[in-house]
């Protein structure tokens, strides 16, 4: 089986890799245009476009598939580099653009996108960090058949994956590209010999996972010490949860809940080799991985030796976005 396969970051590579390795020929890979990144901002390209040209695999990255938007000569050059490519079905993994009727047309056995939640729950850009955020327990991968609206479509297989206490959306992350991987090559397989069923999705239950603006890094101290912890687990390894001491903006890595204590949000109420605890709107949060600006994550007594923080001070209240 012929396939294109559009993806731009490592949860996508993994599923490309995969892909490769079960025997399917990929004819052709689109991702998102090289960025800038490090510290000289020097133009990077993206995981699944390092992973094409290492394997020999032609690489298309046009700004926009719009035939009649604001890139025509990229679509245009995409469109000519997918009809050349006859490819069966089109594999999508977090791939930044949205594909217009043309593209979703062209394979014979359409596009299958690898979703990162079970679908309804947390369609969109950000499902990972979401499903973190909101204390969920569970979550999975959803092979899903696209159509034109968001994360809409039939799904085709799916599979469930708990959510432990100490995930992070990095850690997440690499157990759902794993999965990812895995789903894909089983559906694809099932869609060779005619044995892929479509199921529509529910019409209960659907949530939307917005896309992380880094505006929502600031720890708002009048939210509760348990949706703060999770929010600085959804958060990692970007934006990074960030607390204001007086002038400067701490990260904060790691943390725990604590039922005893209480005071004024942001109120410093202990900082010792344990941690800095935090009054907050209901509970005390514990912060146990602290960063300050130009150095490295510490623990809390490293951490404090640099920068003295004590009982009866406080950080800066800040709305959450």
């Amino acid at each position: 089986m012929r396939l294109v396969f559009a993806g731009t970051p490592e949860f996508a590579q993994h599923a490309l890799a995969a892909l490769h390795a079960a025997g399917f020929e990929v004819a052709l890979v689109l991702t998102q245009p090289d960025r800038p990144a490090g510290r000289g901002l020097k133009l990077q390209p993206s995981p699944v476009k390092q992973w094409a040209l290492e394997q020999g695999v032609p690489v298309q990255q046009p700004r926009s598939l719009r035939l009649e938007g604001k890139y025509p000569d990229d679509a245009q050059a995409a469109r000519q580099a997918l009809l050349a490519a006859r490819a069966d079905a089109m594999v999508v993994a977090a791939y930044g653009l949205i594909l217009p009727p043309w593209v979703l047309e062209l394979p014979a056995l359409g596009c299958l996108n690898i979703h990162a939640s079970l679908l309804p729950r947390w369609r969109g850009a950000a499902p990972i960090h979401r499903a973190i955020e909101a204390g969920d327990t569970h979550t999975g991968v959803t092979i899903m058949q696209m159509d034109a609206g968001l994360d809409t479509g039939d799904m085709l297989l799916a599979e469930t994956l708990p959510i432990e206490a100490q995930d992070t959306t990095a850690s997440l992350q690499d157990k759902l590209a794993a999965l990812g991987g895995r789903l894909i090559v089983e559906a694809l397989k099932q869609a060779a010999v005619g044995d892929l069923t479509a199921t529509a999705q529910a019409a209960q239950g659907a949530t939307y996972a917005h896309k992380i603006d880094k505006t929502e890094a600031a720890l708002d101290w009048t939210q509760s010490a348990a949706l703060l912890e999770r929010r600085i687990r959804a958060f990692q390894p970007a934006p990074g949860a960030s607390a204001l001491f007086g002038p400067t903006a701490i990260k904060v890595w790691q943390a725990s809940v604590l039922q005893a204590g209480s005071g004024p949000p942001g109120t410093v109420l202990k900082a010792d080799s344990q941690g800095v605890d935090v009054a907050t709107g209901s509970g005390v949060l514990r912060l146990q991985l602290l960063q300050k600006p130009g150095g490295k994550p510490l623990r809390a007594d490293a951490f404090l030796r640099g920068f003295p923080i004590q009982a009866g001070q406080s950080f800066a209240v800040q709305a959450a976005a």
